[in-house]
Parts: C-alpha cells; structure tokens; sequence
C-alpha cells in the first residue's frame, strides 16, 4: 500500500550540515513527504527561490525572521513580491513573529517589521508562517489587530492548551515538531493530544530539535514521520490518520494538492 503524504511545514532544509541535502530531500520524497522551506533574512529570500526550484515537493516561504529584522530595508518587500511573482512554488509568507528571548532590546522594530509582513501577506493573500517565542501574548495581540485575510501558523508552538484555544478561536494553526517526543515537553504533549485535529499541523524545523529516537542529532525533513507517529500514539489513533488530517489541513492553507 502506498505511503499517506504528510507535509511538513516548516524544514530549513538549505540549511542542513552534516546530511547531504540531496539524499536528505530524497529520502523524504521517497516517503512521500512534502517540504515547506522558511526563509529567515533579506538575503536569505534569493537563497529559499533558487533552493525550492532545484527539487519536485519542495515549497517555500519568503519572509524575515525576528532576529534578522536589521537585515529588512524598503527594498525587501519589493524582492519578496518579485520572487513571488516569478516562483509559484513561493505558497506563504515566513518565518515572521516576535523572539523576546535572546534579546528584549529591540522589541519595538520586531513589532513593527512583523506588522509590515502581515498586511504584505494580507495584499499577496498568502499564509503565514509564525515563529513566537517568549511573545505569546504581543503576537497574538498583533494577529487580531492586523491580519486581515491570512490563514496563520504557530510555527513550533510552545505555549500552553489555554493558549493553543485562544489560537484556534482566530482560526490560528497549530504546528508541532519534535519537540513533542522529548520526554520533559509536558505542555508540547498536552496541546498534542487535546486540540482539535482540523488545526493539527506537522513539522521538524531541521536542522533543529530532531525527535526522538534522533534526539541530538541532526533533524532531517523526513523525520516528520516520527512527530506523525508519536502524536497518534498520544490520541490512540493510526498514525495513516494523523497523516491524512494534517495533510488535507496543509493542503487547504497553500491551495496545494499533495497528490
């Protein structure tokens, strides 16, 4: 029988180290998963448009990551629409949000380019891709405040089920990684196995935070499929099923068809 398709959405796969990048992607195609690649500076959005064109079920996603918001200018957000215009395997905008962890002191230019990023995503009517950490409460603040039209992701979501539910009342997705396979992610674990399923979304974040049994290692793409298995586990259902629901969800926010 044929493998289900998962997605995963959101793999830094250009950015792999110890793995070749082609066997990796390889790999995951061979399990027929598809790979959503985030870009995370102003550089990087040429880097993501030249990566996701050299392979079949790779997308991506163009966008400034929190901690690179020096590197945004005037001239970003034309770059990004021209990549968008020329590359139609562009299908979100990403990795964009707010990280008060390494360093509070330019919170306010974080807001500001994240504000900026969304009512570009609402004009180019793509998805978003969210990194939140240490933010849970300014980024939602400024989700209901801005987003207007764009379907939003929890990219590696680590807030509690009380706030996965303030998520969902918006209409907000929940992504889950690896990180719900370490045996101390408590809350990671709970959020698994109580949301409903139609806003379940599968991830690694390669080369970061590889599950168990990988844990230390390098995370690759198809990795996935261990998040997969072990979030059935957790809800006592078929790992095939978990695949299928996270899959068609995928498929509904990028207009994608995994077949």
């Amino acid at each position: 029988m044929e493998k289900p398709y998962i997605i995963n959405t959101h793999s830094h796969a250009n950015m792999l180290r110890q793995t070749n990048i082609d066997e990796a992607i390889k790999a995951a195609q061979a399990e027929n998963i598809i790979t959503i690649v985030p870009s995370s500076s102003g550089e990087d959005i040429f880097e993501v448009d030249k990566f996701i064109q050299k392979y079949d079920d790779v997308y991506g996603y163009v966008g400034v990551f929190p901690e690179e918001v020096k590197t945004f200018t005037d001239k970003t957000l034309s770059d990004m629409e021209n990549i968008i215009k020329t590359n139609n395997k562009i299908i979100g905008i990403g990795e964009i949000g707010l990280d008060y962890y390494w360093d509070k002191t330019y919170k306010e230019l974080q807001k500001e380019i994240f504000i900026k990023q969304i009512e570009f995503a609402n004009e180019m009517n793509l998805p978003l891709n969210i990194h939140s950490r240490d933010a849970h409460g300014d980024t939602l603040e400024i989700l209901k405040k801005y987003n207007k039209n764009s379907t939003a992701i929890m990219h590696c979501f680590s807030g509690s089920l009380e706030f996965a539910g303030e998520c969902i009342k918006e209409g907000i997705y929940i992504a889950l990684g690896g990180v719900v396979t370490f045996k101390n992610a408590i809350k990671a674990k709970e959020v698994a196995q109580n949301i409903p399923l139609e806003y379940l979304l599968l991830e690694t974040d390669d080369p970061y935070l590889a599950p168990v049994p990988y844990r230390g290692k390098e995370n690759q793409p198809v990795y996935v499929k261990y998040v997969a298995e072990y979030i059935a586990g957790l809800r006592n259902m078929p790992t095939d099923e978990i695949a299928k629901i996270t899959t068609q969800n995928a498929e509904r926010i990028f207009n994608l068809n995994a077949e």
